[in-house]
């Protein structure tokens, strides 16, 4: 058996998110299909980060497993001529032996991309464009009440029954100049499904509503229930930037 770590790129707008579905078209199931079709023999994609439907990547890492043995760069150029346009392994490596994508993870970086003014046409499904001002300076300090360990099972989907204590390491907002678009970057070693979506999406919500206040929102993370009110972001300003490893993770 043979192993690859690649890094993919991806616009999820039509897939069901990243992981295999049974009855669904999804990121990784049209990697392990195509290389099927591709190289005659099957392979096995398991990724670090399982993005949901309708987010985006620059940076996924994922592991193939295979009985195929071809040079990296042959590997790359065969599977990518076969992808969609909307799918890129940006990189292959061999390696010397198993690891699973998850060990030694370090940080993963998301961005969240949103427009005050209507985007333009060809950006405008990488962010949500919202018809109201924000109080930039109110958003970075709403989204500072989420930086730290903290029990975020007010920001997660509600049917989580492991442990939700997770660390941010930082929460930053950026502009754009030549999109003319907002950045919201977010850093942690980990996250609950759909937890980078309803902080965000509740951090906006303070941002532009006078009658919400950023305590409210440290009211709603102590309370530890995500039946609350405050809007989750949609999925397509997401975008899943990139992973970082310790020496014990995949090299």
């Amino acid at each position: 058996m043979f192993y690859y770590k690649i890094i993919v790129a991806y616009d999820g707008t039509v897939y069901h998110g990243w992981q295999l579905q049974p009855y669904a078209t999804t990121v990784s199931g049209v990697l392990q299909s195509t290389f099927e079709k591709t190289f005659g023999c099957k392979a096995f994609v398991l990724g670090a980060s399982r993005t949901d439907a309708g987010v985006h990547s620059l940076g996924q890492v994922a592991i193939v497993r295979t009985e195929l043995d071809i040079s990296e760069k042959k590997l790359e150029n065969a599977w990518n001529n076969a992808l969609p346009s909307d799918i890129l392994i940006r990189d292959i490596d061999k390696l010397d032996a198993l690891v699973h994508p998850h060990a030694g993870v370090v940080q993963k970086t998301y961005w969240y991309h949103f427009f005050l003014e209507r985007p333009l046409p060809f950006v405008q499904r990488y962010g949500w464009f919202l018809k109201r001002g924000v109080d930039v300076d109110r958003l970075q300090k709403a989204l500072t009440v989420f930086v730290g360990t903290h029990d975020f099972r007010s920001f997660c989907t509600g049917d989580e029954v492991e442990n939700t204590v997770r660390t941010v390491d930082s929460m930053s907002v950026e502009h754009i100049q030549e999109f003319n678009a907002y950045r919201i970057v977010i850093k942690g070693k980990g996250f609950l499904r759909y937890m980078v979506r309803r902080i965000v999406g509740a951090a906006l919500e303070v941002a532009t509503n006078p009658e919400l206040s950023i305590n409210d929102l440290r009211s709603t993370l102590l309370l530890k229930d995500p039946e609350h009110t405050l809007p989750n972001a949609p999925a397509k300003g997401l975008l899943l930037y990139e992973i970082l490893y310790d020496k014990g993770g995949v090299k």
